[in-house]
């Protein structure tokens, strides 16, 4: 049970982080691109990474702390179908190149990130 909880609280901390930072970017930028998903995702990548590194190798520890973090709230605070209904409005809107900008800026940077930050660990 306290499994799920840890889920339930993580989640729900992700999503008003990813809420806030949507929020703030709204008036940091004022361009049809979705910076605040692509903000948050970048951040999640990272946050994920680090979560990986430090429960690496760890035989003891807590298993409501990596869910808390790792499924929690990773999983609210990025958000691949935001990204994708963004993607979509884009390309609705006629704004192609912020379209295949907004995909192509998202993958490379979340994926390099990650291998960045995980390409000594194993």
């Amino acid at each position: 049970m306290i499994n799920l909880l840890a889920i339930f609280v993580g989640g729900g901390l992700g999503s008003l982080c990813r809420f806030g930072i949507s929020k703030l970017s709204l008036r940091l930028s004022d361009t049809n691109f979705p910076l605040g998903t692509f903000i948050s995702n970048t951040l999640s990548c990272i946050f994920l990474a680090i979560a990986v590194i430090y429960f690496s190798g760890r035989v003891s520890g807590s298993t409501a702390l990596k869910l808390f973090l790792i499924t929690g709230f990773c999983g609210g605070f990025s958000t691949f179908s935001t990204f994708s209904i963004e993607t979509f409005e884009l390309l609705k809107q006629g704004s192609y190149l912020f379209a295949i900008l907004n995909i192509f800026i998202s993958v490379v940077v979340g994926v390099s990130l990650i291998f960045f930050i995980l390409r000594n660990q194993a």
